[in-house]
């Protein structure tokens, strides 16, 4: 492989739980109800607020409706990260990994679904700066149609075709993205525990638990 991509959200930090406490928030904001395991897995894991927002109001929404559910969304977010300490970490492994690549030369990104606030917000927390150049790591600014779009453009950014990439998923939305993007190479983060589903999807070649199992 020529580079390598990464999710972020499930994959370079397990964080699951944080999202859907503030989903649900949103969620009885809005639908008076709770998120459904089935619709957790379809509708939300790896995919922008843009598209998730008129999902849980059931119809078109404005520019503005959108940001300010996203916002609050993410505020939600952000404040059930500071306060589980003891789990606000990168994934075992990770920062092992980044440094055999950095070491190696091998230009590596991060391809995510979360918003500009939230990815500053991980870059200054986890230090990203030290393996990543953070101005070629793609998040969500509403100008990307989908996950493919920002995989295709995560690649652009590296200077590699996305089918000589190896990257990083754990969402079956974003892995069924990377592949249509043209990548056969995607290692899965078992952060759902969904292990014999994710092995039987196209370009997936690895199902892992965490990254000590690659270095």
């Amino acid at each position: 492989m020529q580079g390598v991509i990464f999710d972020f959200n499930g994959t370079l930090f397990l964080d699951n739980d944080k999202h859907i406490l503030a989903w649900n928030k949103i969620s009885r904001l809005l639908r008076n109800c709770d998120i459904r395991d089935k619709e957790l897995h379809e509708h939300f894991n790896g995919i922008p607020n843009a598209l998730i927002i008129p999902y849980l109001m059931g119809r078109k929404c404005s520019d503005e409706e959108i940001l300010y559910y996203s916002m609050l969304k993410e505020q939600y977010y952000r404040e059930n990260c500071l306060e589980d300490i003891n789990n606000f970490h990168l994934t075992n492994g990770a920062i092992a990994y980044f440094e055999i690549l950095n070491k190696q030369q091998i230009p590596i990104t991060i391809a995510s679904a979360t918003i500009k606030e939230n990815m500053d917000f991980f870059i200054s927390h986890f230090r990203l700066d030290k393996w990543f150049d953070t101005s070629k790591i793609v998040y969500d600014d509403g100008s990307y149609e989908n996950k493919i779009a920002m995989y295709l453009q995560a690649a652009q950014n590296i200077h590699t075709s996305i089918s000589h990439c190896m990257i990083y998923e754990d969402a079956l939305s974003g892995i069924q993205s990377a592949y249509q993007a043209g990548c056969s190479h995607i290692i899965v983060l078992n952060s759902a525990n969904k292990r014999k589903e994710y092995e039987q999807l196209p370009g997936v070649v690895r199902v892992i638990d965490d990254f000590k199992e690659v270095l």
